[in-house]
C-alpha cells in the first residue's frame, strides 16, 4: 500500500445524508440537474457536495443562501467602509439588510468632524473609551450593490473609530456561474484517476488534496464575482 493510499484510508468518511445536508446547505446541484449541466445520472452525490464545499472554500462563504454576518472596521477620515459579503439582501419580512450597527467614538478631539470648543465638548461625553454603542442605521447610507457603507453624522458628531456593522446578504436562489463551476469542479474530480470516486464516498478533506488541480482556470473565472473580499480588520 503506498502513502497515498494510507492517507485517504485514514481520512474521516460520511454517510451519504451527512455529506448531503452540508451543515443545512444542499449541493449546488440537484440530481435532476446533473444531466442539464453535463453530469452522468450515476454521478456520486457525495462528490457534488464535496465540489459545493470547495467553492464555498475559495469563495470565502458558507453558502449562498441569505445568511447574516458582522464585521468590524477601521473608520478612516473618508468615514467610509465595505461590506464583504454581497449581494445586500434583506430577509423575509425585514425592509432592510442592515440588522444592526455599533461603534465606538475616538478618545482624543483630533479625529472629530469638527474642532471646535463645543464639538470637542461634546465628543469627551460621548468617546468612553472601548465601550461600543448603538447607532441609528438610519444614519448610514448604504450600496447594496457595492456593499460600500457611508458613515453619517453632523457637524457636532464625535469621529467614529470603529464600526460594527451586523447585516444581511446572500441569493434567493444559487447563481448560474456558481452551479456551472460545481459542474466542471465535479467533472475535473471524475477525469482525475488518483481520486478513484467511482469505488469510494467522496468527502470535502478527501478532495481538497487535489483543490489545486481541480480549481482551474475556467472554474477560478466563473467564481471571480462571487469570491467575498475580506477587507475589514
Amino acid at each position: 500500500m503506498n502513502e497515498w493510499s494510507r492517507l485517504r484510508d485514514a481520512l474521516p468518511r460520511f454517510d451519504d445524508i451527512a455529506v448531503r445536508e452540508r451543515r443545512g446547505e444542499m449541493a449546488y446541484l440537484s440530481g435532476d440537474e446533473y444531466k442539464l449541466y453535463g453530469l452522468d445520472d450515476a454521478t456520486p452525490d457525495s462528490l457534488v457536495s464535496a465540489s459545493s464545499d470547495l467553492i464555498d472554500a475559495h469563495c470565502r462563504r458558507s453558502g449562498f443562501g441569505i445568511a447574516q454576518y458582522m464585521e468590524r472596521f477601521r473608520v478612516g477620515r473618508s468615514g467610509i467602509v465595505r461590506l464583504s459579503y454581497l449581494p445586500l439582501a434583506s430577509a423575509d419580512g425585514v425592509t432592510s439588510p442592515i440588522v444592526q450597527v455599533r461603534g465606538r467614538y475616538l478618545r482624543n478631539s483630533q479625529g472629530w468632524a469638527c474642532e471646535s470648543e463645543l464639538a470637542q465638548e461634546i465628543a469627551s461625553v460621548f468617546a468612553t473609551p472601548n465601550t461600543w454603542v448603538l447607532i441609528s442605521a438610519a444614519s448610514m447610507d448604504v450600496d447594496a450593490a457595492s456593499g460600500e457603507v457611508i458613515v453619517g453624522g453632523g457637524s457636532l458628531s464625535p469621529a467614529l473609530g470603529d464600526l460594527e456593522v451586523t447585516y444581511t446578504a446572500g441569493y434567493t436562489t444559487v447563481p448560474e456561474a456558481v452551479k456551472q463551476a460545481c459542474a466542471k469542479l465535479t467533472q475535473n474530480a471524475l477525469a482525475t484517476p488518483a481520486l478513484n470516486v467511482s469505488k469510494q464516498r467522496i468527502d470535502r478533506m478527501y478532495l481538497e488534496y487535489f483543490a489545486d488541480s481541480l480549481m482551474d482556470a475556467d472554474v477560478k473565472r466563473l467564481l471571480a464575482p462571487y469570491v467575498a473580499q475580506r477587507l475589514s480588520s
